[in-house]
């Protein structure tokens, strides 16, 4: 599979949504869509490295297909809302790069 831009899988996401009368759904409901999927994800989370270990009758989910349907709802919510996501993520990147460029220890990367 090639590579794609955010711009290409928020295109992507919109084709597909584009093509049913309902399309996105209000802000309300997406954020608690994304709520479900987000507990989802713990679940699966808490099965494969918490104490919690799934029922033998329990489906096989994947953190991975998780953490997919949170994108999806995520780009989704973008979508609906306008907002560019790959300049959301430039924007988030420069505050951790200025407001936290200290906060965390760096891994000393200079040769000795």
């Amino acid at each position: 599979m090639s590579e794609r831009t955010l711009k290409d899988i928020q295109q992507e996401v919109d084709t597909y949504i584009s093509q049913f009368k309902e399309g996105y759904f209000s802000p309300l409901a997406m954020l608690a869509r994304m709520t479900e999927e987000v507990g989802e994800l713990a679940r699966e989370v808490n099965h494969a490295h918490g104490e919690k270990p799934k029922k033998s009758s329990e489906a096989d989910n994947s953190i991975e297909l998780e953490l997919g349907d949170i994108l999806f709802i995520t780009i989704c919510f973008a979508n609906s809302l306008g907002i560019d996501l790959t300049e959301a993520h430039e924007k988030v990147m420069h505050k951790f790069n200025t407001r936290d460029a200290n906060r965390w220890t760096k891994i000393n990367t200079e040769t000795t």
